[in-house]
């Protein structure tokens, strides 16, 4: 028996992947060339007053100059949503950063 998983849901676009960073542990790295302006998904949402982080918002790395930024939003339940979004244009093998903006995240 052949089982489908073409349309089911992953916890990554197909535009990237982990693997090990020189910043700090594991990062997220382009496997193709990504446009600016990308939105790459959803990376932290609230659920009853609780900040939940998705595989997606679990690997971008602390970076002075980032390439990429969260963006916020409402959701229509009411509550704040965070997608990563690509600021410049990201090449294949670059890794996606962002400026961490909690102080408990650096190191």
């Amino acid at each position: 028996m052949s089982i489908n998983f073409k349309n089911t849901w992953r916890p990554l676009p197909s535009c990237v992947t982990i693997k090990e960073s020189i910043i700090d542990g594991l990062g997220l790295f382009a496997v193709e060339d990504i446009p600016i302006d990308t939105d790459l998904g959803l990376m932290r949402f609230m659920y009853h007053d609780t900040l939940i982080r998705t595989a997606l918002g679990s690997f971008p790395n602390h970076c002075e100059d980032p390439n990429c930024v969260n963006i916020s939003s409402i959701n229509e339940h009411g509550d704040e949503e965070y997608n990563l979004v690509t600021s410049q244009d990201i090449k294949i093998g670059d890794e996606l950063t962002l400026c961490y903006q909690m102080k408990q995240y650096y190191k």
